[in-house]
Order: C-alpha cells, then structure tokens, then sequence
C-alpha cells in the first residue's frame, strides 16, 4: 500500500512534460496576413500574435509599443517580411535575442533585397514558400504534430489554386495593358498579371514619404488626361496629399480606381482577400 502515493508520484513526473508539450507555439507575425497564414497552418496548436493590423494605421509610420517587444521575447516563432518595411522588428529581436526562438524574414526565404518592392505579399508565390518554411519549422518544434501541419499546408496550397487560376484568367484578358498607381503596394500583382505599370518614380517618392519631382507629377497628370492609362491602384491605407490629387483627377477623367491595402481586411482570410483584389480589378476592367 505505501507504493501507491511513490508511483502516483512519479506518474505525475511523467505526465508533466506531455502536458508541457501541449502548451501552443508562440508566434508572433509582424503583418497580420502572415499571421492568418500562421493560424490556418498551425491550427489549435498556435497561439498567434499579429502586430500590424489596423486597417487605418500606416504601416510606414508604426512604432512599436513595450507590450509589442514583450510579445516577441515570449515567441517561439517570429515572422516579419525584411527589406525595410518592417526594421522596428529587427530592433525588437536585436533587445531580446533567444537562441530558442527561430525567425522567418521571408524576403531573404526568396532572395528579395533592399531596393525591391517590399509588398512582397501579393505575390502568391512568395506567400506559398513562406507558407511551407512554417510549416517544416513547426514540424521541427513539434515532431508529434508535424503530420498535422503537413496537411493543412497542403490545405492552404491547395485553396490558392482559384487564385492562380483567377491571375491566369485576367493576364490573358489584360497582358500588356498599361496602369497607373499612386504606391507599388499592388506592384507584385500588376506584374502577376502581365499589365504595364506607368509613373514608377512618383510611386517610388510617395512610398518614400519624399515629394514626387514637378515633372513626374505632371507626366502622371498628363497620363491621366489623356488617357494613356487604363486603371489608377491606390494605397487605400495610407493617406497623401498629391495621391489623393491623383485619384480626384483619375475619377474626373473616368479613370477606374482601386485600392489596394498594406494589411489584410478584418473578416478576411489571405485568400478571400487576394480574390477580392482581383475581382476589383476584373470589375474595373470590363471585357
């Protein structure tokens, strides 16, 4: 009789790892569409955190918050996108460095540098390597349910063919069509569908916050005017003087306008709103 309170002893040693284990992944995403992502391939065995995903908040000016860099000391997983859009998380990881903790920049998993277009999430290629990067790395954190990440990544690729097919569809209706836009925010996406992006240096100057030169404005204006575009993409996230001139001039010219946003849509997945966006532009783009 007395081994029975040694053996309920130790078969609770035994039991306590198995419930440790069980605990969720931290991961912290610096954009909430790499956390939507996160979640649909972790499932119930994450617990995401997505920094940046206010609708009405400029990415370009957001600052970090104590709570944020309390947030990312406690992950197991940090995602955040590189190439300048999102430096305050590389400070955030540089106060709290862990060698337990593994970081995706996912502009470095696809070889994008400083200088490139960093709205690298209309790329829905971009977002299928991150998407498998994941999900191997939660296979390696966690053996027992790696299975089960497996699978809904394949889940995950598997919803972004109607996507692809929509891209086809529209590339082969608007290949070589020509475009405008106030910020490259949409740039992947044009690319995606084989249009012809016009006023590269004026998108460049906005995203920059510097003041687009006097003859870049007016080579936009003009191409307004006179029609030499077929659709004008704004920042439908952030707010700027001579981009909202743009946008008045565009409607006034019958110009269809679009916008196109820095973080993904409350209520909406990664996928439902990369179909929307394309449907906005089918909608804008009669055959």
């Amino acid at each position: 009789m007395k081994l029975l309170p040694l053996l309920a002893s130790v078969a609770t040693l035994l039991a306590a790892p198995a419930l440790a284990s069980a605990d969720p992944i931290n991961i912290v995403a610096a954009e909430n569409f790499y956390g939507d992502v996160a979640q649909q391939i972790g499932g119930a065995a994450v617990s995401v955190t997505s920094i940046l995903s206010n609708p009405d908040q400029d990415p370009h000016l957001f600052e970090a918050s104590p709570s944020v860099g309390r947030a990312v000391s406690a992950a197991r997983i940090v995602v955040y996108s590189g190439i300048d859009y999102d430096p305050w998380m590389e400070k955030l990881l540089g106060a709290a460095k862990s060698s337990d903790r593994k970081t995706i920049v996912v502009a470095e998993l696809v070889g994008k540098k400083t200088g490139d277009n960093p709205h690298i999430w209309y790329d829905v290629t971009i977002m299928q390597t991150f998407a498998k990067a994941l999900a191997d790395d939660l296979g390696s954190a966690d053996p027992a349910h790696r299975a089960d990440y497996q699978r809904r990544l394949a889940q995950f690729q598997k919803s972004l063919e109607r996507i692809e097919a929509k891209i086809t569809a529209l590339k082969g209706r608007l290949a070589g069509t020509e475009v405008t836009a106030t910020e490259p925010v949409f740039g992947y996406m044009i690319e995606a569908l084989g249009m012809k992006s016009r006023n590269l240096s004026f998108q460049l100057a906005v995203m920059n916050n510097t003041e687009p030169s006097a003859s870049d404005v007016a080579g936009f204006e003009d191409d307004l005017k006179q029609h030499r575009v077929k659709l004008l993409v704004y920042n439908a996230q952030a707010s700027d003087p001579i981009a909202e001139h743009m946008m008045k001039l565009a409607k006034a010219s019958d110009i269809p306008v679009v916008g196109a946003s820095e973080t993904e849509p409350p209520g909406l997945t990664y996928q439902a709103w990369m179909q929307s966006e394309l449907d906005a532009v089918d909608h804008a783009l009669p055959k």
